[in-house]
């Protein structure tokens, strides 16, 4: 440990950075300093200072605050509190909600820019709901402390932090919410709020106890039902599958669509996105979804039943692409090049193997719906070396009070 771990130094905060913190020096060094603000002088705790190339700090006190400073929306995460025992999972809560869009703007540019060397004007949009940004989590994990009291852990942290209150669930959420309930033997309690139907609070139990029994819950999109494992994933905002549905029948371009090519949906869960092309596109719909979970795959098939060229796959989608480019025929070749794929991969992005695999097959367009902007830059990085450029992008914030942000960007092949 350095001399400096656990000084309060005073530090100007000059710009924001990937994953919800601020940037600030002492000493020519960088710093990232959370709760804090871009343009504010604090005093910052020094949490970290062993690696050479930067520092991490907690802001105890705002000197100079900024005009985007708001009273945090939970008091859990305050900065009244010292830095170890506030709660995480609101990283943004400090910032009014039109200041964290720009700051999440901000963060998304400036990957696009250094990792892609693309530039945009990309606004990150609003979703329906509350002008504080809370009460739009359908879903929630509190984690279960050795002593059964459960709580979300404090940040940057796996130490459980009893709360009293969960400002960004849902009212129904926040309704059956166990707080100041113990668990003793459990490792997490989710709860779950499907937009059709009872809410649920679910034990989860330590890992290597067997999998959770399967219990089915639907998710109303608009007119259109999705069945679902109550433990299977799903957008966590109330609004976020209409919205990221009309985001990606929007981003297609309907002059490249062609409903009987060897259409993709990779890493689809249930078929959400499946069936919004669908629903753009028609019944004649040819359009294969791939998921690596079994139970999801199974209620895609059922939730895209009324395609008769729909398909949904087991499997992990770089050996599905691996087997399909050594499989395919001149015939089915032709049929991926005039394929749109529908690209949805987890926090970690695609990845070079999966993105040279899709450019292998030559589809005419990519729809790319990312959570992460970082990944997002790399990715489309990668594709830009295989020849597809980025010719629609636009961002949603999904999740107000917090870091991040969703992006859906169209790549179209040789532009």
């Amino acid at each position: 440990m350095g001399e400096w771990l656990g000084r309060d130094v005073e530090i100007e905060v000059t710009n924001v950075a990937h994953g919800g913190i601020s940037v600030g020096r002492l000493d020519g060094r960088v710093v990232f300093v959370s709760d804090a603000i871009p343009g504010e002088t604090v005093l910052a705790r020094i949490t970290e200072d062993s690696k050479k190339s930067f520092w991490r700090a907690d802001t105890v006190e705002v000197l100079v605050a900024s005009a985007h400073r708001r009273e945090h929306v939970w008091s859990a995460a305050s900065i009244d509190r010292d830095p170890a025992d506030r709660a995480g999972g609101a990283e943004f809560g400090h910032i009014d909600l039109a200041h964290q869009r720009e700051l999440k703007r901000q963060v998304l540019i400036d990957a696009l820019g250094r990792m892609a060397h693309l530039e945009s004007d990309v606004q990150v949009e609003a979703l329906p709901g509350a002008d504080d940004g809370t009460g739009w989590r359908t879903r929630l994990r509190l984690h279960v402390a050795d002593d059964g009291t459960v709580g979300p852990y404090a940040a940057r942290s796996h130490r459980v932090i009893p709360v009293t209150d969960l400002p960004l669930a849902t009212v129904e959420a926040r309704a059956i919410a166990p707080l100041g309930e113990t668990f003793s033997g459990a490792d997490h309690v989710d709860i779950v709020v499907p937009s059709s139907g009872n809410p649920y609070v679910l034990r989860g139990e330590p890992r290597g106890t067997g999998r959770p029994k399967s219990q089915r819950i639907v998710e109303r999109v608009g007119d259109r039902e999705f069945r679902l494992d109550v433990h299977g994933f799903w957008q966590v905002h109330s609004h976020a599958a209409e919205t990221l549905t009309t985001a990606v029948q929007d981003a297609i371009d309907p002059e490249l669509f062609d409903a009987r090519a060897a259409n993709q949906d990779l890493y689809g869960g249930v078929g959400l996105l499946a069936a919004a092309v669908g629903d753009r596109f028609g019944n004649n719909l040819r359009i294969t979804t791939v998921e690596s979970d079994p139970l999801a795959t199974d209620h895609a098939g059922q939730n895209l039943s009324e395609w008769v060229g729909a398909a949904a796959v087991t499997g992990r989608v770089e050996h599905y692409l691996r087997g399909l480019e050594s499989a395919a025929t001149s015939h089915e070749r032709e049929r991926l090049s005039r394929a749109t794929v529908i690209l949805d991969p987890p926090r970690s992005g695609a990845g070079r193997v999966v993105v040279d695999q899709l450019a292998a097959l030559s589809p005419a367009q990519v729809v790319y719906v990312a959570c992460d902007p970082v990944a997002l830059a790399r990715d489309l990085a990668l594709f830009a070396e295989k020849g597809y450029a980025l010719t629609r992008l636009r961002a949603f914030d999904l999740f107000p009070n917090t870091h991040h942000v969703e992006a859906v960007a169209t790549l179209v092949r040789g532009v």
